[in-house]
């Protein structure tokens, strides 16, 4: 159950960080960017918060707020280096 849930949130996270890096990707890319984004988010902001205070709930404002950086910064390198600008 957890494993769909991640889906759908992801999904989510996903579709609006194609929103505001105005990506017109599909569902499935939405899914991809926004579960991405979420552990390039706990790799990048662990690091700093000392991983303890992300938790594993995925709807705890922390975590996403957490992916949504991630998948923004996913997004920005997909779109440096496929069109040149992150936009």
């Amino acid at each position: 159950m957890h494993f769909i849930i991640a889906l759908i949130v992801g999904g989510i996270i996903g579709w609006v960080a194609g929103i505001i890096m105005r990506d017109g990707g599909g569902l499935i890319w939405n899914v991809l960017i926004g579960c991405l984004g979420s552990i390039i988010g706990r790799m990048i902001l662990g690091r700093f918060s000392g991983e303890g205070h992300l938790t594993q709930n995925p709807f705890d404002p922390a975590t996403l707020i957490v992916a949504l950086i991630g998948a923004l910064v996913l997004l920005g390198i997909y779109n440096l280096i496929k069109r040149g600008s992150v936009r």
